[in-house]
């Protein structure tokens, strides 16, 4: 058996591990369900270069550390940091921090969103989510740009950000990742898809037991690494183009635009661009 490489600081937002051909991508916020602040995107951009850069790694997989995989975008936790600057790798849009109202808004979740998720659905390497618990939101976002996704028995899947007046998060995958309808009621009813459902719909490939998550995941993840990278790259590139010939691109780039509409319709009618919902009123929301 190879010997794991550990490539980060197991105390920092990302953990990166490789063993053999499986570089391992692990999200490391377990305190707070690993919602997604600027630190870890850019860790995980970091993290999803450096995988592509080794020529040791044939696939590539996305955890989450602790008992969910992400709730999202961090909203509200104390190490929130959206009004930070930060060296900008998606995208030409100017830096946020120091502008107010819509520009900062879309110049921000165009880079660290919409942005970044483009950038790694593109990594031209197999990469697989290992999903458990919450995937919710901004954590759909992560496991919707992943080729493959294994689910626990108890992941359960949720977008209600319509709740805030917005409709879906800004990696709008909804109407491919699962047919329109479902789509359409997954999205007005804010309710949790858990992962039978999910599989059902055709939005994750395998489910599997809580306590065989790691297990099965890198067993799924070694029988994809036989094959041979060219071909992997270009049969992945293949899916891809024909995804956005369905309309996956294009579609996302006018979701986006309406997402940042309802963000500038809250800010004028309500407290702030989220329509003053919080975690605790969302949790409140949903319960």
């Amino acid at each position: 058996m190879s010997t794991p490489h550990e490539d980060a600081p197991d105390d920092g937002p990302v953990r990166y591990r490789r063993q053999g051909a499986i570089a391992t991508v692990t999200m490391n916020r377990p305190d707070y369900r690993n919602a997604q602040n600027s630190a870890m995107t850019y860790a995980l951009d970091r993290a999803f270069y450096r995988a592509a850069d080794d020529d040791e790694v044939k696939v590539v997989v996305l955890a989450g550390a602790g008992k969910h995989f992400s709730a999202g975008h961090d909203i509200g936790t104390p190490e929130r940091d959206a009004h930070l600057p930060f060296d900008r790798k998606a995208g030409l849009w100017w830096d946020h921090s120091d502008k107010e109202g819509a520009e900062s808004r879309f110049a921000r979740e165009s880079e660290v969103y919409l942005g970044m998720c483009r950038r790694w659905r593109e990594l031209p390497k197999p990469l697989i989510a290992s999903v458990q618990g919450a995937c919710v939101a901004g954590g759909l976002m992560l496991a919707w740009v992943c080729d493959l996704i294994v689910a626990s028995e108890d992941a359960f899947f949720a977008d209600p950000v319509v709740r805030m007046g917005i409709p879906g998060v800004e990696y709008f995958a909804h109407p491919w990742a699962m047919p329109p309808r479902i789509a359409k009621e997954f999205l007005f009813t804010g309710e949790r898809m858990g992962a039978r459902r999910a599989y059902e719909v055709g939005m994750v490939n395998r489910v599997v037991p809580r306590a065989e998550l790691p297990e099965r995941t890198a067993e799924l993840a070694e029988r994809v690494a036989h094959m041979p990278r060219m071909g992997l790259a270009l049969t992945k590139r293949a899916v891809n183009q024909a995804e956005d010939l369905q309309g996956l691109h294009s579609g996302m780039d006018a979701a986006f635009g309406l997402h940042h509409l309802a963000h500038a319709h809250n800010a004028e009618t309500e407290t702030d661009s989220l329509g003053g919902m919080n975690i605790r009123a969302m949790k409140e929301a949903g319960s």
